[in-house]
């Protein structure tokens, strides 16, 4: 891994999930979480404020160890325990059963092999547990679609490994889940990058 992906990379993630346009989708995702929670690709932690009374602990696990001590920085003062690990999605070092809750923001994107990550939520998801997920990913416009493909190589090496075609209800179906809710749409920005993939879902 280059001083670019390691160490620059990271922080310019950092920075970019800052935005504020980016709050009413945390605001709804985290505050349905409940009891023990998973937080894949959880970068520098901007969902906490967010978490509800209902929850109880939140793991956070992600690849970047930048990212990971910006995360643990946020631990004072939180109302739940909290605690986060270097991992990669695709081999969560977790027992089965372990959580109440799963939740991906901004994650599937950038991930090697998201059916894989995906099959690992559903493995610690405890029975009647819930995958919560905001992801943006593949529009349903032919015109943006061609540019999101056009794009994407050369955006996906600048981008940390980020993808702008992946379609997310796909991914979550053909990994087991029953999707409960979703929500798709526009976010302001540019279209390639903004369409937006929020909901919920159950194992099979």
């Amino acid at each position: 891994m280059g001083i670019y992906s390691r160490y620059v990379v990271p922080r310019l993630v950092a920075v970019a999930m800052r935005n504020r346009m980016l709050v009413p989708y945390r605001q709804r995702v985290a505050g349905m979480a409940t009891g023990r929670v998973l937080e894949i690709g959880i970068g520098s932690a901007l969902n906490l404020p967010f978490y509800g009374s209902g929850v109880s602990e939140v793991i956070g696990v992600d690849p970047s160890p930048t990212l990971v001590a910006i995360a643990l920085q946020r631990r004072p003062g939180l109302p739940y325990q909290f605690d986060v690990v270097a991992g990669s999605g695709e081999r969560l070092p977790f027992e089965d059963r372990d959580f109440d809750t799963v939740l991906t923001s901004w994650s599937l994107c950038s991930v090697t092999d998201p059916i894989q990550v995906l099959r690992e939520a559903r493995r610690v998801l405890r029975p009647g547990g819930r995958l919560l997920f905001v992801e943006h990913g593949r529009a349903p416009d032919a015109d943006v679609r061609r540019w999101q493909d056009w794009l994407d190589p050369a955006w996906t090496r600048l981008a940390g490994g980020c993808h702008l075609n992946r379609k997310m209800d796909d991914l979550v179906s053909g990994a087991g889940f029953r999707l409960d809710q979703l929500r798709t749409g526009y976010a302001r920005g540019p279209r390639p990058m903004t369409f937006m993939y929020e909901g919920h879902a159950q194992p099979r």
